[in-house]
């Protein structure tokens, strides 16, 4: 599979080999647990205090007979606490009593890591990639692609030498990826009690950037709205298919697309 390489003005300079993980067969199912687990690994652990509602003298006293006993008291016979004298005060312990302990707290030991093995990883890599070579899979997860050059777009390297947003900004024009970086900029407003949460709305991912090792563009293009730039290196699912969805509209640098094929 061949494909034009673009200048940084929007001109095709040459054609490119690309190498074979976009000719990979997509399994949607496979990128979707590779994503949920990836984002298992940020679950922060949480639990209560292992002794909380348990600090206090109640005790359970059972046996009828036995000194500090609640029978024949018209009370329910439950953990109360211990006053001096004999007396008893108020129920303790139990879930249902006021300052109890709670039924099933959480459990900071609980396994939240999503395990997912290495060979099935990297299959889901390499379909997540072959799926942003396809136009009508990204389509269909939102992009805007009227205008754009190709599918897939790959740019000459000295779009890596760029330091000023706005020359990335402009390149990225000239592509013709216009349209989704004005899709990224708009946001929705969440409804409800969410609204309240997370700053309220929520902004859609526009175009993903891969680039070679040290680039000077990640820096240039940390500021613009939805888009994310990754070195080839530190590629995840993730970031080709954010929330398990893959086809996301992706510009390869030259530099970025050799280094892929040597991996």
């Amino acid at each position: 599979m061949k494909v034009h390489v673009y200048s940084i003005d929007g001109n095709p300079v040459e054609e490119l080999e690309l190498p074979h993980q976009f000719s990979e067969e997509i399994r949607e199912e496979v990128i979707s647990r590779a994503v949920i687990a990836e984002q298992s690994r940020k679950y922060q652990p949480k639990g209560a205090f292992k002794l909380a509602g348990m600090q206090t003298s109640a005790e359970y006293m059972g046996r009828k007979e036995n000194y500090r006993s609640i029978k024949n008291k018209g009370i329910s016979r439950l953990p109360r606490e211990k006053f001096p004298k004999g007396r008893f005060g108020r129920v303790r312990i139990v879930p249902f009593s006021a300052k109890g302990r709670r039924a099933h707290p959480p459990n900071p030991e609980k396994i939240l890591v999503e395990k997912i093995n290495n060979k099935e990883y990297e299959k889901a890599l390499r379909s997540a990639i072959a799926a942003t070579a396809r136009k009508d899979i990204i389509e269909a997860r939102g992009h805007v692609t009227k205008g754009v050059k190709e599918i897939p777009l790959v740019v000459e390297d000295k779009f890596e030498e760029f330091d000023k947003t706005r020359n990335v900004l402009t390149c990225l024009r000239a592509l013709g990826l216009e349209g989704d970086l004005e899709r990224g900029r708009t946001t929705r407003r969440i409804t409800g009690v969410r609204k309240r949460r997370r700053g309220g709305s929520i902004r859609p991912r526009s175009i993903l950037i891969v680039v070679g090792k040290n680039s000077k563009v990640e820096r240039a293009s940390r500021n613009l709205a939805g888009v994310d730039v990754r070195s080839v290196n530190e590629l995840d699912v993730s970031s080709l298919a954010p929330g398990t969805h893959a086809g996301r509209l992706t510009l390869w640098s030259r530099r970025a697309v050799e280094e892929l094929a040597k991996m």
